[in-house]
């Protein structure tokens, strides 16, 4: 597989670190932002982001999902696969992730980290 580049945007330091560098173990150049602002930064400073990693609670006032809604209306980003990865599991917010049309929508409580990395590489292998 291609080195691909993933932006992971968490407001956890700590699990922040955790991620990229799991990521980076498996093959992955990764980029980290904390709030939708930073986020978004990245998306314009980079010349390509292959896939996006999102919590819902974010630094600021902005969270995921406004993240998400901006990502989803630009012509050049809403293609980019998106993975929430979050501990907000109400059905509304799920819903609301799924018809944004994130790829797909991990609650932390119920995978381990090495399950939702294996699962984000699986699907870039499937694609070829």
């Amino acid at each position: 597989m291609e080195t691909k580049n993933m932006l992971v945007v968490e407001d956890e330091k700590p699990l922040l670190k955790a991620i990229q560098a799991k990521m980076e173990q498996n093959g992955f150049d990764v980029v980290t932002a904390r709030s939708v602002g930073q986020a978004l930064n990245m998306l314009k400073d980079i010349e390509k982001i292959d896939v996006i990693w999102l919590d819902h609670y974010l630094l600021g006032a902005e969270d995921g999902l406004a993240f998400l809604a901006q990502v989803k209306n630009n012509e050049e980003w809403k293609k980019i696969p998106v993975y929430v990865v979050s501990n907000t599991a109400t059905q509304d917010k799920i819903q609301s992730y799924m018809s944004l049309g994130v790829d797909k929508y991990y609650t932390k409580a119920d995978y381990r980290l090495d399950e939702i990395i294996e699962d984000i590489k699986n699907n870039f292998e499937k694609e070829g």
